[in-house]
């Protein structure tokens, strides 16, 4: 079967409710692999379907090279302070992985073995800032972003794959209203597409933002969406896109107790126009993803599920009840999730 074809396969069958399957098969969905730890891992790197990372918690980094059925704790030595919020895995030997705090909390650590040794590669020194999300855009060249400083989000660079870091001029950066910021919640609010492109995600202004940079982060231009925002823990989470045009973006408010309406919109455009989604997912999510090689299919994540998607996100269905912070995909179908009290999984179909 042609990759083109599983992926139509994968996407018809994940709309079929379980009940509706054949006898002796079952409708894909998300088997929980043992992970052996209770982190919350908010930070997620797909390879494969065999392998993946994890990053989260008490300075907790887990490999896995064998579709999850064992975990190798490898956490940088020393780091049990810190919390790992992102991960960008480029094999199953090199990542790089982003803490987040104020001031020196905020890291940046690379490991070229699997993680048998890492180097610590960046320290933020300054206190005004506040680091919640990395990306590359090959195995070079990448960004790291804090939230506003004097005014206007940090943009920190790497040209030699995580090994060194430099802070970007902010010239080219938009200012940012009053309690802008980013969401340390998947490792999704600063994310790639191509050699070149470039978002940012926001909320916790008046409104929900998503900036825009087409020259590897020197300039950004800012949208606003139409997921609600006008509070701290209210915008938009992650992001998504499956090229420079097409993308995904959900939110809403983290607060258990806190509806979520209108908390996903697309774009066709590269971001320049959002538009609500017509029928969004039930409640906050903070992650999302598209299914590799397919147009139109992709998965939300959040603490009460994962919702689907079928129409490019027009509208979104919950398929699982589990609780997840994040989900990515690696380009050989292997999707996986990740949250909280160690929980991990691979979608299996």
């Amino acid at each position: 079967m042609t990759m083109g074809l599983a992926v139509a396969a994968l996407a018809a069958a994940l709309t079929v409710p379980a009940q509706a399957q054949g006898q002796g098969s079952r409708a894909p969905h998300w088997a929980v692999k043992d992970s052996g730890t209770t982190a919350r891992f908010r930070g997620l790197a797909a390879v494969s379907r065999n392998t993946a990372w994890l990053a989260g918690s008490a300075g907790t980094v887990l490999r896995t090279t064998d579709g999850g059925a064992s975990w190798r704790n490898v956490s940088p030595p020393g780091a049990q302070e810190v919390q790992f919020r992102d991960i960008e895995a480029f094999d199953a030997r090199r990542a790089v992985v982003l803490a987040i705090g104020e001031g020196e909390d905020s890291r940046v650590y690379r490991t070229d073995d699997g993680g048998a040794t890492w180097t610590e590669s960046f320290r933020n020194t300054d206190a005004r800032a506040f680091y919640d999300c990395l990306t590359f855009f090959d195995h070079r060249n990448g960004l790291a972003m804090s939230d506003p400083v004097d005014g206007k989000f940090r943009i920190l660079s790497t040209k030699d794959g995580g090994r060194s870091w430099t802070v970007l001029p902010n010239d080219g950066m938009p200012p940012s209203p009053a309690g802008e910021a980013g969401f340390a919640a998947s490792g999704q609010c600063l994310v790639a597409s191509g050699p070149r492109d470039v978002w940012l995600a926001t909320g916790g202004g008046a409104h929900a933002r998503v900036l825009h940079s087409a020259d590897r982060g020197l300039t950004w231009t800012a949208t606003d969406t139409p997921v609600p925002a006008g509070d701290p823990a209210r915008g938009v989470f992650a992001l998504a896109f499956r090229d420079r045009t097409h993308g995904l973006a959900v939110g809403g408010d983290y607060r258990a107790d806190q509806a979520s309406p209108d908390a996903a919109a697309t774009t066709a455009d590269g971001g320049r126009t959002w538009t609500r989604a017509i029928q969004p997912p039930p409640a906050y999510r903070s992650g999302v993803t598209w299914l590799p090689h397919s147009r139109a299919t992709a998965l939300a994540v959040g603490p009460t599920g994962t919702d689907l998607t079928t129409d490019a996100g027009r509208t979104w269905r919950t398929v699982d009840s589990g609780s997840y912070d994040t989900v990515d995909c690696a380009p050989d179908l292997g999707c996986w999730a990740s949250g909280e009290q160690g929980r991990v999984a691979r979608l299996e179909y």
